[in-house]
């Protein structure tokens, strides 16, 4: 069933802020730093995970000043859920990842499983290698792999259930100007 809007409203009053725009911001700049510094040298595919990956990959392009293609995919497992299923392919990479450098750009890395998914099917198409930049990190033991991180991160969260910056509610609220944990979830 889909929140009124009294109800969404409700949430973003009620929610814990963990990060402002300008800490989210600043973390945006150090992420394009040490992208800019890792593949300035290459001519990189950006693949842009949406829905979520959409306002972190709009802020994070225009910082990065070096040559290279954007496309985008779209794997989810959430659909409009507060927790994941099965993946999902919605649409397949939309540029060839063959002999390059492909870095997929996500809103968060949470348990992994689609993440590592869109990773391997962009090696099995044959990149050279991939990379992976993602705008928080949450802090749990519930990793699909106990070593797994991303290439880029800008900020560890806690393990509670976040929206903004691309990150949503029950799909809404992807456009909050900051990092939200929703209370009581």
């Amino acid at each position: 069933m889909t929140p009124s809007l009294a109800e969404l409203r409700h949430i973003h009053h009620q929610a814990d802020c963990l990060a402002d725009q300008a800490s989210v911001e600043a973390a945006i700049d150090r992420i394009a730093a040490a992208i800019t510094a890792r593949l300035s040298a290459q001519r990189p595919v950006i693949y842009v995970v949406m829905n979520g990956g959409l306002v972190f990959a709009g802020q994070l392009l225009t910082r990065l000043d070096f040559p290279l293609e954007v496309a985008y995919l779209h794997a989810t497992r959430y659909r409009q859920q507060t927790q994941g299923a099965e993946l999902q392919w919605q649409v397949a990479p939309t540029v060839d990842p063959r002999g390059r450098c492909a870095l997929v750009i996500d809103d968060i890395l949470d348990e992994g499983h689609t993440l590592l998914a869109i990773v391997d099917a962009l090696r099995a198409a044959g990149a050279d290698e991939v990379l992976t930049a993602v705008l928080l990190d949450k802090r749990h033991e519930r990793k699909a792999r106990p070593d797994l991180r991303a290439d880029f991160h800008g900020l560890e969260v806690v393990d509670r259930y976040l929206y903004g910056y691309g990150m949503d509610y029950q799909g809404w609220w992807r456009n909050a100007n900051g990092i939200y944990a929703v209370k009581g979830l």
